[in-house]
């Protein structure tokens, strides 16, 4: 029962926090703040600050974990929020959640909002099972006759009728998960947010929990905020998505498009040959660049894939050899490829492009890397290229049926490659 009602709007939202230290760490900062404070003026710190890139060491002290985020949400609507870790997802929740405050920008939200962020957010651990539905439902700002009219519902969805009456600290982390989610699903919260705690129960309990949350957005036209990893979760229960990188919005709409840019945004774009990381001895030749050549955004199991290498000769080599290993993301290791159909070549100096096609690709679906290597016969590698190339093949059935590619081999899995080699007279 979605609507047009905006139920959740959020303007220029940020968090800024200093690494290592609680408040601004010297006094010289406090004082500075707290008068900038009384003379009505900015905090002067908030100027100042890095991206929240965990993977690079910054020359500020100061990150912004959330840096201008804008989004609103519609009541009844499914929002997913996706990134990789430490793009600022938990951050955003537990600001919506009120467990701490923004450093600029604004919350509005048009209705009660209820959260399970960690497992066993809000729970007593001396009080029993039972105690703890009637703390967490007033916390919600619920009547005790509310909560004991929902009690044997949530008790019956949670599976832990047996413990109900025993301290809560006894219990284990999946426990935990399933009496806060049902308290939290059943207490009718005009909003829910649902971090990645369902990942702690079992795959029961998870089916259960994404139906409810089905239920709760389409029949009872609330609203939700889930956050997962698990893109086959937000496919089938998310409405819309916002993606999340460094801090920043990066992309809003379509689940599909989301997830595809998720994934996608992880693989290297080697198009430029500064992205290439190559290693070896390099006394001969040196890898240029590696592309890979297609049609359109996606590469099907059965489309024809092709890649082209571009090869450095330093100087006139005999019996030189190109190749390239694939690595599935299952599969440490799959079977090197070769020019040896076409033979060694005795190669002048100069530039080459070698173009290696796939006819009808027999690849299963999942992520891979390429990785290109070149040498002379039966002496070592001379130069290789390590994950020169990220793609990712993807299954297509009229049917709507996809089998479970994970626990398949997928050494060999594909046809001849064929071998085109041009030299660069440019």
């Amino acid at each position: 029962m979605k609507s047009n009602e905006v139920i959740l709007k959020v303007e220029n939202l940020s968090k800024q926090y200093r690494l290592g230290t609680v408040g601004t760490g010297t006094i010289s900062h406090d004082l500075n703040r707290w008068w900038h404070k009384v003379r009505g003026k900015e905090d002067p710190f908030l100027k100042v600050g890095e991206s929240n890139n965990r993977a690079i060491k910054g020359e500020s002290e100061y990150v912004w974990a959330l840096k201008d985020i804008n989004f609103e949400v519609k009541r009844g609507e499914v929002l997913g929020i996706i990134g990789k870790n430490g793009a600022g997802k938990s951050t955003l929740l537990k600001i919506l959640s009120k467990v701490t405050g923004p450093s600029t920008g604004s919350i509005k939200a048009n209705g009660r909002i209820a959260s399970l962020l960690e497992v066993g957010t809000g729970f007593h651990p001396e009080m029993t099972g039972k105690e703890n539905v009637f703390l967490n439902g007033a916390i919600l700002g619920m009547t005790k006759k509310e909560i004991a009219d929902k009690l044997d519902e949530i008790i019956q969805f949670s599976g832990c009728e047996r413990y109900i009456d025993t301290p809560v600290k006894r219990y284990s982390s999946g426990m935990k998960v399933r009496l806060a989610f049902a308290v939290a699903a059943f207490l009718e919260p005009d909003i829910l947010v649902v971090d990645e705690v369902l990942a702690v129960g079992d795959a029961e309990f998870q089916k259960k929990a994404i139906g409810k949350m089905q239920d709760i957005s389409s029949q009872g036209g609330r609203t939700v905020l889930f956050v997962s990893h698990n893109m086959n979760s937000v496919a089938k229960l998310c409405t819309s998505t916002i993606l999340l990188e460094n801090g920043e919005i990066v992309f809003t709409g379509e689940v599909e498009e989301g997830i595809k840019r998720y994934e996608f945004g992880n693989l290297k774009d080697t198009n430029n040959s500064k992205d290439i990381k190559t290693r070896g001895l390099k006394v001969f030749s040196d890898i240029l660049s590696v592309k890979i050549l297609k049609t359109n955004d996606l590469i099907y199991m059965g489309d024809d894939l092709s890649f082209s290498i571009k090869l450095k000769i330093k100087n006139s080599t005999k019996n030189v050899e190109l190749g390239y290993r694939l690595y599935h993301k299952n599969t440490p290791t799959m079977t090197n490829i070769t020019n040896w159909d076409i033979g060694a070549l005795d190669l002048d100096k100069g530039n080459y492009n070698f173009n290696a096609a796939i006819p009808k690709n027999t690849l299963f679906p999942g992520i891979y890397t390429l990785e290109v290597f070149v040498r002379q016969i039966n002496n070592p590698v001379d130069v290789i290229a390590d994950n020169a190339k990220s793609f990712k093949v993807e299954w297509k059935d009229i049917t709507g049926h996809e089998p479970n590619f994970d626990t398949i081999s997928v050494k060999g899995m594909y046809t001849k490659t064929e071998w085109n080699i041009e030299k660069d007279n440019g």
